[in-house]
């Protein structure tokens, strides 16, 4: 009995020395990582032109255009360790009616298992800094994607567009959101850090989404409420602007992960 309880031990010891030998094999290497923007309002799925939401106080809004810049990302892993994305490579544009640009997909991704995101909404300065040859090919999407006023009054970080009615506006009017910076002195650049619900496991043959869903709501009715009877047209404003970049900055959540 005893030689079969040593046996059975020494047993043990190898299934976990190989089950750890397992491990480190399968978290080395790269892989990739996919993040999903999913646009919504106020925990409905957001349908441009068709649906028509809540806002603040009487007024109804129908959206037509959503588009945000998502830059410099960075994955924190479960013992600290953060991978960055590499700069020139980490520039997006999320575009609710362009759905492949609401896939972002990391490539050469360390295999690890990650716990937090952490991103900027805009266009830092230091890159914009670096001039209109320091932009690559980020400069050209923007322009075609009419993510800029020009490039000496840079970016535009938000566009958010579509019409509204209110107890006071009965017709169907216009409004437009274009938040970015204003030269060096109004910076809006703002980062969002993210924690996951659950790991993200990035293994070379295993790529997790990270499913976030952009809550738009937040735009009118976060931090600072705005009435769009009082602002209907907002486009460079160096007071609102700011405010509109926190709210903004508070839109967005992990809701879950597909390991």
């Amino acid at each position: 009995m005893k030689l079969n309880k040593y046996a059975w031990i020494a047993m043990l010891a190898l299934s976990i020395v190989s089950c750890s030998s397992n491990d480190d094999e399968a978290i080395s290497g790269e892989g990739n990582l996919i993040v999903e923007f999913d646009n919504a309002y106020a925990g409905s799925d957001l349908l441009l032109n068709a649906s028509t939401y809540n806002a603040v106080d009487t007024e109804k809004i129908k959206i037509s255009a959503v588009k945000y810049i998502v830059s410099n990302i960075k994955l924190e892993d479960e013992n600290g360790h953060v991978y960055t994305v590499p700069k020139n490579e980490s520039y997006f544009i999320v575009d609710e009616s362009s759905e492949s640009s609401q896939m972002i997909d990391l490539s050469g991704v360390p295999a690890g298992n990650y716990t937090k995101i952490t991103y900027g909404i805009g266009v830092d300065q230091e890159k914009y800094l670096e001039g209109a040859e320091g932009q690559g090919d980020f400069l050209t999407q923007a322009q075609e994607a009419g993510m800029m006023w020009s490039w000496q009054a840079g970016y535009k970080f938000l566009v958010y567009e579509g019409v509204y009615t209110s107890e006071n506006t009965t017709a169907e009017t216009a409004f437009a959101f274009h938040m970015g910076s204003h030269g060096s002195s109004v910076d809006n650049y703002k980062e969002v850090s993210l924690t996951f619900p659950t790991i993200a496991r990035v293994r070379t043959d295993l790529s997790p989404i990270v499913h976030v869903v952009v809550d738009l709501d937040h735009i009118l009715n976060g931090t600072t409420q705005f009435m769009l009877d009082d602002a209907s047209q907002i486009h460079v404003d160096a007071v609102k602007s700011p405010q509109i970049a926190t709210n903004a900055s508070g839109m967005f959540t992990v809701h879950h992960i597909h390991n």
